[in-house]
């Protein structure tokens, strides 16, 4: 009788343990563990980050509530040995479990990417950058690297015409190479038949037509306006005139703060000097926009030959077929810059 109830009581004891082990199996695996009653949040593991260092960053900043569940469970997971860099987002509310088969599978959320108004290489190497693990530096390295750049058909000079302005997915551990062979991808899926076609047409290549899109671009900001000027251009082109466009001086002087272009930039001697040198310049004088290409390649059939900025400040430009028509116009433009105290 006594042993039964020693026996008893052991069942007793096992099965509340058991009870109570079980439970907290449940609650390690299966309870919400992550961003309990916060929002969704992006994580970046970064390369070569410990799973004990990455551990101490999600309990600093709060992401993990119970930090033991979550580090036993790891280690049953045998997530400390796989720990993978990347971009992740975890949802609120999740499981331990859940957070750990994530993270553990590499199975990232892709960032966007998106570059637009670019003027330089410098600028456009800092926009790809700024959501990606490639490095700056290492863009900007690429866009002078021979090697890399004759690889895909371009040089120094022009190779900002391979990036098509666009919003673009990539995986945060996109390399700066990767970086180039996906830009060069959709370069070719940009140009297809159809506007290669419509440069062909022109006299001129893709990358002749980013040339003049980038001038273009930086003559106006009015879309409606771009085809018309393109059309100056072409004409321009034709006529074997110099382009004179004024943008390509304030490329030449490397100072984008210039408003008024004067003599004096025009005795810049660069080859983006379309002042001195004829044709178009060797490379765009800014990342060109999907509007400013195809403006070019759907350019106003017209016989202007000149165009100079509205005086009313819009934006617009007064556009003129004859050399004596284009000095009047260029004459309401400096008077309404001299009243404005715009003298550079």
């Amino acid at each position: 009788m006594k042993n039964r109830k020693i026996l008893l009581v052991g069942l007793v004891v096992f099965s509340v343990l058991l009870t109570s082990f079980s439970f907290y199996a449940y609650q390690i695996v299966f309870t919400p563990n992550i961003l309990v009653e916060q929002e969704d949040r992006s994580l970046i593991i970064q390369p070569e980050e410990s799973f004990e260092e990455l551990r101490k960053r999600l309990h600093k900043e709060g992401i993990i509530q119970d930090m033991i569940s979550f580090s036993f469970l790891s280690k049953l997971m045998e997530y400390p040995e796989n720990v993978k860099p990347g971009h992740y987002v975890l949802k609120k509310d999740m499981s331990n479990l859940e957070a750990i088969r994530l993270l553990r599978s590499g199975m990232q959320t892709p960032v966007n990417v998106t570059f637009n108004n670019v003027r330089t290489k410098e600028l456009l190497a800092k926009e790809l950058s700024e959501n990606l693990m490639a490095e700056e530096e290492e863009l900007y390295r690429l866009m002078h690297d021979s090697a890399t750049l004759a690889r895909y058909g371009f040089d120094s000079l022009n190779v900002v015409s391979m990036f098509i302005p666009n919003t673009y997915e990539f995986f945060w551990t996109t390399s700066a190479e990767e970086v180039f062979e996906r830009m060069h991808e959709e370069y070719e899926k940009f140009w297809n038949e159809e506007r290669r076609a419509k440069a062909e047409q022109l006299g001129l290549n893709p990358k002749e037509v980013s040339v003049l899109a980038s001038i273009v671009k930086a003559e106006t900001s009015k879309r409606d306006e771009m085809p018309r000027v393109a059309g100056v251009y072409l004409n321009r082109l034709d006529k074997n005139m110099r382009l004179e466009a004024d943008p390509t001086l304030i490329f030449a002087a490397n100072d984008f703060t210039i408003r008024r272009v004067l003599n004096e930039h025009k005795k810049i001697d660069s080859p983006y000097n379309t002042y001195m040198y004829a044709g178009l310049p060797p490379g765009p004088i800014n990342v060109p926009s999907i509007t400013a290409i195809d403006a070019v390649l759907n350019a106003e059939d017209h016989r202007f030959l000149f165009f100079c900025a509205r005086e009313d400040f819009s934006g617009y430009h007064n556009f003129a077929a004859t050399y004596r028509e284009h000095l009047r116009n260029a004459r309401k433009w400096q008077q309404a810059l001299n009243k404005q105290k715009v003298y550079r």
